[in-house]
C-alpha cells in the first residue's frame, strides 16, 4: 500500500472495479487483541472467541468483534445491526451457542463496533 502511495480505501475501490470477492472483507486483527490487557492469554480463549466470531459471521454479521472479558464474551457489532439481535429471538440463539463455546455470559456493546476498543481503558502518560 505505502510504496504504491494508495489507501486502503483506495485499494478496496480498484478491487471492486476489478470484480475482486475481497473488496469489501473486514480488517481482521489478531485474536489476542480480544483479551483486556493484563488478562492471560490463553489458547482456550482464543479458541472460544475465534469460534464465537466464525458463528457470528454465519449468522451475517461481518464487521465484528468478541472480546474475552473470562467468562463473559463481549459482542461489538455496527450500530445499525443491533435490530438484528432482537429478531426472531436471536440473542437468545447467539446466547446459547456462546455457552456451547464456554462463556458464560453475552453481552451486546451498546456502543458498537470500534477498532482498538480495549485501548479505551489504557492510560499513556505523556
Amino acid at each position: 500500500m505505502k510504496q504504491c502511495g494508495l489507501t486502503k480505501a483506495e485499494i478496496r475501490e480498484l478491487s471492486k472495479e476489478l470484480g475482486l470477492s475481497t473488496y469489501d472483507k473486514p480488517s481482521l486483527a489478531c485474536l489476542a487483541s480480544r483479551v483486556p490487557y493484563g488478562e492471560e492469554i490463553t489458547a482456550e480463549k482464543l479458541l472460544m472467541t475465534g469460534a464465537a466470531e466464525k458463528y457470528l459471521r454465519s449468522l451475517g454479521f461481518n464487521q465484528l468483534r468478541v472480546r474475552c472479558h473470562g467468562p463473559v464474551a463481549r459482542i461489538e457489532v455496527l450500530p445499525q445491526d443491533f435490530d438484528r439481535f432482537f429478531k426472531d429471538d436471536l440473542n437468545i440463539k447467539v446466547y446459547e451457542h456462546l455457552k456451547t463455546l464456554g462463556f458464560k455470559y453475552a453481552a451486546l456493546d451498546l456502543a458498537g463496533y470500534r477498532t482498538g476498543s480495549l485501548n479505551e481503558e489504557v492510560k499513556i502518560d505523556g
